[in-house]
C-alpha cells in the first residue's frame, strides 16, 4: 500500500490545470468564496485550542462554542481599542489624516527628485522635480474628499458577506469530523484506506499552510517593527503588523507595504528624506530575511513545491484572478497537489485496482445468486435450469 512512486508529468499537468480552473471559479463567485475562505482560515486558527479543550474532557460542540466566543470577544476588544486609538483629537478626521499622509509622500518624492537634480545636472535641465510634482498633484489633489467615501462604501458592501466567516468556522469546527466520515462512506472499499489518507493529508496540508502563514506573519511583524522603531518611525508595531498582513498577497502586497512604510516615515520627517530611505532599507532587509530564512522555516515546510513551480503559479494566479489569485494560488496548489498525487497513485496502483475489480465481481456474483434465489421462491425457472 505504498502508492506507486512520485507523480508523473501527466498528474502534474492535471494538478496545474485543476488549480487554474479553481482560481477562475473562485473569481466568478468571489462574494460566496470569501466567507468560506476566511471561515476556513479561522477554523485552522481555532482548531488547535478546540482540540486541547476536547482532550481536557469537554464535548466537541461545547469546545467549538467556547473557542468561537472567546475569539469574538477578543476581536471586539481589539477593534474597540483600534478605534479608540485612531480617533485621536476631535478635529482630526479621516480625510485630514489621509491628506496629511499624502502630503508626506509627496514631500518625499519632491525631496528625492531634488537630490537627484543636485547630483545629475541633466535632470535639473529637464525640470524633473517640477514635472513629477505636477503629475502627482494632478492625481492626488482632493483625493480624500473625492474617493475616500466611495472606497469605504465599497468595503461596507462586503461586511454582510464577511460576517458569515465566524458562523461557518463554528460549523467547520463542530461538524468537520462528521463531514469527513460522510465523504469516506462514498468511497469503494478497495480504496477506503487511501481515501482516509487523502482526506487526512488535504486537511493537514491546509492546516500546515495557514499555521505557517501565521508564524511567518508574526516573524515579519516583529522584525519589521523592531527595525522601524530603531530608526524612529512612529507606530512601528501597528505598521509592522499591517505590512506583514499585506505580504500575504505576493509581490503586490510587498509593494503596497513598502509604499506604506515610506509614506509614514516621510510624514514623520518631511524635511529629512533619509528617514524614509532608512525605512526602505529596513523593509528590503526584512523581505530578504523573509525569502531566505523565514519562508523556508514556515511555509516552505507546509507546501513541498519546487520554487520554479511556485513562482510560475504566482504569476498564473495573478493573471487569472488578480489579487485574489495571488492570495489563493499557493494554498489551492497545495491542496490540489495532495489530491492529484493521491488519486494518481490510486489509479495506477495494480493491487488496489485488482482489489476493486475483485470486489465488483463478488458483488455481481452475489447479486446473481440473490436473483436466482428469488426466482426459485417465486417458482420462476432460472437461466441455468436447463443445463
Amino acid at each position: 500500500m505504498n502508492g506507486g512512486g512520485r507523480a508523473g508529468p501527466v498528474v502534474w499537468t492535471g494538478i496545474i490545470a485543476a488549480t487554474c480552473v479553481l482560481l477562475l471559479l473562485v473569481q466568478q463567485v468571489l462574494w460566496l468564496a470569501l466567507p468560506f475562505i476566511f471561515g476556513t482560515v479561522l477554523h485552522y486558527i481555532l482548531v488547535g485550542p478546540m482540540q486541547r479543550l476536547v482532550r481536557a474532557g469537554h464535548g466537541r460542540n461545547s469546545a467549538a462554542l467556547m473557542v468561537c466566543l472567546l475569539f469574538l470577544a477578543l476581536s471586539a476588544l481589539a477593534l474597540a481599542a483600534a478605534l479608540n486609538w485612531s480617533r485621536g483629537p476631535e478635529e482630526a478626521t479621516w480625510e485630514k489624516t489621509l491628506g496629511l499622509y499624502l502630503d508626506g509622500g509627496l514631500a518625499f518624492v519632491h525631496n528625492s527628485t531634488a537630490l537627484l537634480e543636485q547630483r545629475f545636472p541633466m535632470l535639473a535641465e529637464m525640470r524633473l522635480t517640477a514635472t513629477v510634482n505636477g503629475l502627482l498633484r494632478a492625481h492626488t489633489e482632493h483625493f480624500a474628499e473625492k474617493h475616500l467615501g466611495t472606497i469605504l462604501m465599497g468595503l461596507a458592501t462586503w461586511i454582510p458577506s464577511l460576517l458569515l466567516a465566524p458562523f461557518l468556522s463554528f460549523f467547520f469546527l463542530r461538524d468537520g469530523l462528521r463531514f469527513k466520515k460522510f465523504l469516506a462512506r462514498a468511497v469503494p472499499n478497495a480504496y477506503f484506506e487511501r481515501a482516509l489518507y487523502l482526506l487526512h493529508e488535504v486537511d493537514q496540508t491546509a492546516r500546515r499552510y495557514f499555521e505557517g502563514l501565521l508564524r511567518l506573519t508574526v516573524l515579519d511583524a516583529a522584525v519589521l517593527a523592531l527595525g522601524l522603531w530603531t530608526i524612529g518611525v512612529s507606530s512601528p508595531l501597528l505598521l509592522g503588523l499591517f505590512c506583514a498582513v499585506l505580504a500575504w498577497v505576493p509581490i503586490v502586497g510587498s509593494i503596497a507595504g513598502c509604499l506604506l512604510v515610506v509614506i509614514v516615515a516621510s510624514t514623520d520627517a518631511p524635511a529629512n528624506p533619509f528617514i524614509a530611505y532608512g525605512a526602505i532599507g529596513v523593509f528590503v532587509l526584512v523581505r530578504l530575511l523573509d525569502d531566505f530564512v523565514f519562508l523556508p522555516l514556515t511555509l516552505g515546510r507546509s507546501i513541498r513545491v519546487h520554487p520554479m513551480v511556485t513562482v510560475l503559479m504566482i504569476f498564473v494566479g495573478g493573471a487569472l484572478a488578480g489579487v485574489v489569485g495571488l492570495m489563493l494560488v499557493l494554498p489551492l496548489l497545495g491542496v490540489v497537489m495532495v489530491v492529484g498525487e493521491t488519486l494518481g497513485r490510486l489509479m495506477t496502483n495494480p493491487r488496489l485496482r485488482a482489489r476493486h475489480r475483485h470486489a465488483r465481481a463478488l458483488r455481481a456474483r452475489q447479486a446473481a445468486v440473490d436473483l436466482d434465489i428469488g426466482r426459485e421462491r417465486r417458482g420462476t425457472p432460472t437461466p441455468n435450469a436447463g443445463l
